[in-house]
């Protein structure tokens, strides 16, 4: 049985009240939504895997790809936002010539902008694994993302 299966397993009966939990759930398992793990939702809860993928991909919180060893999240809040986060992001985009949402094919970086990292002081952030950085410029891009590309190389 696989771990998806498992989950789903967990809602017995369950009806189109329980694809959230079914979906959070699942993503916490796999670290994203896989189609495989959506045609087996939707044939547990016996919808059509297009209205399971309609649900999922109307709420920001799930991903399709797996995270990236190395994962950068940009903050897109008010302070974030007024401090410059847009110009960031760019460059962010430019520089891993990924779209938010995406994984590179190595799977070294997976981007994600997310509404707020909750260090508005310190604005604009972005997080790689959890590890904050501060008072972002598009011109510290390189040389922040330089730091994990020579984790990936060693």
């Amino acid at each position: 049985m696989s771990a998806v299966e498992q989950v789903v397993a967990q809602y017995p009966g369950a009806a189109r009240d329980s694809l959230i939990p079914i979906l959070q759930a699942v993503q916490e398992v796999d670290g994203y939504l896989s189609r495989e793990a959506v045609s087996v939702i939707a044939r547990h809860l016996q919808l059509a895997p297009s209205k399971v993928y309609g649900v999922a991909t109307f709420y920001n919180q799930f991903r399709f790809q797996p995270k990236g060893r190395f994962h950068v999240q940009v903050c897109r809040g008010t302070a974030c936002h007024v401090k410059g986060s847009a110009a960031v992001l760019e460059s962010l985009k430019r520089t891993l010539k990924l779209e938010p949402g995406q994984t590179a094919r190595d799977g070294s970086f997976s981007l994600e902008v997310v509404a707020c990292i909750g260090a508005c002081g310190l604005a604009p952030v972005l997080s790689v694994n959890g590890e904050i950085h501060a008072g972002v410029a598009p011109d510290k891009v390189n040389g922040i993302l330089g730091v994990y590309r020579k984790r990936v190389a060693d």
